[in-house]
């Protein structure tokens, strides 16, 4: 598996993003990366397997406060093969490539859940609950390997 960049320049015809949700990531990039900025490496990623797009990951933003937020997404066909895993490990990594200072963070639904199975298996520990726009009361989660 690897990670590719999500720019706004993709061909949203092009056979490698027919699926609804390949469709939706395109479409939510559109509103999302004026919010944020497109400032590599603080942006979104295709996780991509022989070829194809199995879901995407990303940062929330650019570090802010010492601080970055990480978020991922497995396409419904390929759940439970270890996708949120590998992307949720890759953005550690390259969080921590471009500053080991900073502190990696996660949300997640209040509630036990792959995601947060996935968390606790790299090294995120739960911190509190905190609001979130999209999840309401939502878990955030710290990289223990973070410094606060």
């Amino acid at each position: 598996m690897n990670l590719r960049l999500i720019t706004l320049n993709e061909d949203k015809t092009s056979e490698e993003y027919t699926s609804a949700e390949c469709q939706e990531l395109l479409n939510m990039y559109i509103d999302f990366y004026p919010k944020i900025g497109f400032n590599i490496p603080w942006v979104g990623y295709f996780v991509v397997r022989q070829d194809q797009i199995v879901g995407s990951c990303g940062f929330v933003g650019q570090p802010k406060d010492g601080k970055v937020e990480i978020a991922y997404w497995t396409f419904k066909d390929f759940e439970g093969q270890g996708i949120a895993s590998f992307a949720c490990q890759e953005l550690v990594t390259i969080a921590h490539q471009i500053d080991p200072s900073l502190t990696i963070t996660a949300k997640t639904a209040p509630e036990n859940n792959a995601s947060t199975k996935i968390l606790a298996n790299n090294n995120f520990i739960f911190a509190e609950i905190v609001q979130d726009d999209e999840i309401g009361d939502a878990w955030l989660w710290v990289n223990k390997g973070s410094t606060d």
